[in-house]
Formats: structure tokens, sequence, C-alpha cells
């Protein structure tokens, strides 16, 4: 994984019940490190990595517990209730609250968002479609999503926002044209913040709005409208959402 998708991993760590996120440095930190603003330089550098290179797990190191996981076999993900981990894969249905192992929680979610046990969350409309925050809005999240978005349009009546992760990400953004693929595309390209991912100013749903959002967390009122829907999904399935109005499989478009 490239760095990008390690925060997003460290970030959403603790939605799985852990306290802290953490991917061993290796030579992908270290590239990724050097060169930048608040990074040190020179010799400094290389002592650096010496010592990052010793808070390295052990390759003998013990662990209460290992799980592996093919990532290549993990389709388009898309959450469908009030917590992160109410997910599931882009084509498979919705779950039954008998299914799960806390059916008040999930009846609860139910409640909130409208929607019917077993329906499939492909095809469900949104009216909003956010790409943001910290954790998925850096420059390779934008690069993914652009590809998506370059040539074609935002559907009628969805307000589409992309909202770059940093001041930084913008920049370098702006710089390889891409806010130019989302604008022409019908998104509105704006300034560097938290936006729609806390409700910040004034980007905020309305109402019972839906909204297809690469932000990382979908709680009640996260977005600003304690009737407000949440679909978290990556940012190239934001984008392929916007451009069809409802919740499709991303690798229609590769």
């Amino acid at each position: 994984m490239n760095m990008e998708e390690r925060m997003t991993v460290c970030n959403m760590s603790i939605e799985g019940g852990a306290l802290v996120g953490y991917v061993n440095p290796d030579q992908t930190t270290f590239d990724y490190l050097m060169g930048r603003q608040f990074a040190p330089k020179g010799e400094a550098f290389d002592r650096g990595v010496a010592y990052w290179r010793a808070m390295a797990s052990d390759p003998d190191a013990a662990y209460d517990d290992v799980v592996d996981l093919d990532g290549s076999a993990i389709e388009p993900t898309v959450t469908w209730g009030i917590n992160p981990g109410q997910a599931v894969g882009v084509l498979e249905n919705l779950p039954r609250p008998e299914e799960l192992q806390d059916p008040k929680i999930v009846e609860r979610a139910y409640e909130h968002m409208g929607w019917t046990p077993g329906a499939p969350i492909l095809g469900t409309s949104i009216d909003v479609a956010f790409i943001g925050s910290c954790t998925n809005s850096r420059f390779s999240d934008l690069v993914a999503a652009a590809r998506v978005a370059k040539g074609r349009q935002v559907s009628a009546g969805v307000r589409a926002l992309v909202v770059p992760g940093s001041v930084e990400v913008k920049k370098q953004a702006e710089a390889a044209g891409l806010d130019r693929v989302f604008t022409e595309a019908g998104f509105q390209w704006r300034e560097a913040g938290c936006s729609m991912c806390l409700a910040m100013n004034p980007d905020k749903l309305n109402g019972r709005e839906v909204c297809a959002s690469s932000s990382n967390r979908n709680f009640i009122g996260r977005q600003g409208s304690p009737g407000g829907r949440t679909l978290l999904m990556s940012p190239a399935m934001v984008a392929a959402a916007a451009l069809n109005g409802k919740v499709v499989d991303v690798r229609e478009y590769n």
C-alpha cells in the first residue's frame, strides 16, 4: 500500500476496535517523507531513517492474533447504516437484523436510514456527492476520482463537491490540472478544509438528503442535518455516484 492508503487504514482502525492503527515504517515511508517541508534534511534525515527502522516490529515478533486479508478479493464497499462498520460490498444486499450480532443497533440504523433489509445497495439514489476529508482526499485519491469524472458530467440534481484534504494537496492537484477536470464535469472545486466531513460552515446536508461521501464517519448528524444520511465509499466510488445520481460499481469505469 502507498502512504495514503496506509494512513486511511490507520485512521479507520479504531472502528474495528483497535486503540491505535500502525504500519511498520519501511522504504515506502522514507521515500514519502524525503524532501517534505518539515522532514529532516541531509544527515539528519539519514539518522531519522535509522531510528524509524529501529521502531519497526521484529520479523519474528509474536502477536496475540493474526488475520490475513486478500485485498484483491474485497469489492468496492459502501456503508448503509450509522457507523462505519455497517457496510456491504457494492453488489451485496443489505443485511437483516437477525443476521447480525446486535439487532437493536441494526434496527436503529434502519429506522434512521429508511432502507429495507435485504434490498441491494446498488442503485441507491443520492442527492449530494462529497469528495473530501483528511482521510480520503489526498492527491492519489483525487487522481483516482478524476479518472472517473474526466469527460463526463455530474447527474442533474446532484450537488457535487471536491474539497482537497490539505492546502498542499490542493496546490499539487491544481498543478496537475485536476481542478479543471472536476469543474468541467460539474463538481465544485473548493478550498482545503474539513467541509462536509463534519458540516463545517455552510457545507451541510439538508433534511433527509443522502450523501455519497469519501469522508470517514457516518454517525447521525455528522454532516449537519439530524435527518441526513451518509453513505461512505471511496473517492472513485463517490465520483461514479455523482455522475449517475446513484450508487454504482466503479469497476464499470475501469
